[in-house]
């Protein structure tokens, strides 16, 4: 537990001047996550908030919602030959009532770090239906202007990324800019789904007034997760997905993309954003 960095020996060259030295990598290990004993999927990831990311996984997927639909998450030992424990198997048990996915639908039993829905059985399994529609959440407004300066404290904030420049960051902020919460992962959706977690785990959901923000792309994986979560306004440093934006439109899901100083695209749910009129034009 814990191994969020490694270090590994490196040839630099500088200038054509070379040296070896040791480096500081992000570490990435798989994960898998069993429910009720039973394996439902594996995501490359880089350890820690082990619990959190498999409970925020669960709530992406429709099957957890509230604390009470989490009885508890253990580390399984026995996954080597002589059975230690190498805390990279999780096993989720739901409280009485839960009602469980179709795991005929299961993800051959395999996602990356990159791409959380590689081996879905379709599109159509992961439009799960939302338990909290954003269409109903109480009114949210956002400005540019508080928008604009949340990458630069979001990265403020990134303690790992100072020391291997190779992770991806998801934080939660009030419509006042406050931060909430943030967690850095190899995954972008490994990220997100430790900060969900870990509000399921305070009971905290639905989180109906913030701001999701995340350090890359937007893929319809993260637009999915934020309304799984009731989030309403999702803010990305870069691009998103022509999905991701389908799906805003159709749940109200505010998106945000190209978050950059001053700049940014407003591709769905716009009605959130609190704009200043254009001045007259004489």
């Amino acid at each position: 537990m814990g191994r969020v960095t490694e270090r590994r020996k490196v040839l630099r060259i500088r200038e054509g001047a070379l040296s070896t030295r040791p480096d500081t990598l992000v570490a990435e290990e798989p994960l898998e996550i069993r429910l009720n004993g039973k394996p439902l999927a594996i995501t490359m990831r880089t350890p820690g908030d082990d619990f959190a990311l498999a409970a925020g996984f669960l709530v992406s997927e429709g099957v957890l919602a509230k604390a009470s639909d989490l009885q508890n998450i253990v580390y399984c030992a026995g996954a080597t030959v002589d059975g230690s424990n190498t805390y990279n198997i999780v096993d989720v048990k739901t409280g009485p009532g839960v009602e469980l996915p179709d795991f005929t639908l299961e993800r051959n039993v395999y996602t990356s770090s990159s791409c959380g829905l590689c081996g879905k059985a379709s599109l159509d399994a992961v439009r799960t239906t939302a338990r909290w529609p954003i269409a109903d959440n109480p009114p949210v407004r956002v400005s540019p202007e508080l928008l604009a300066e949340l990458p630069d404290r979001l990265r403020e904030a990134q303690r790992v990324f100072d020391r291997t420049g190779g992770l991806h960051a998801a934080a939660l902020f009030t419509e006042d800019g406050e931060l909430l919460d943030i967690r850095e992962d190899v995954g972008r959706h490994n990220a997100v789904d430790k900060l969900v977690g870990r509000a399921l785990q305070d009971d905290r959901l639905p989180l109906s007034r913030v701001i999701l923000l995340v350090s890359g792309r937007a893929s319809f994986e993260l637009a999915q997760k934020a309304v799984m979560a009731g989030i309403p306004v999702l803010a990305a440093v870069s691009a998103p997905s022509s999905l991701a934006v389908d799906l805003a439109a159709e749940t109200g899901l505010t998106l945000v993309g190209f978050l950059r100083g001053s700049s940014m695209n407003v591709y769905a749910g716009e009605d959130r954003m609190a704009l200043r009129p254009a001045p007259a034009q004489g």
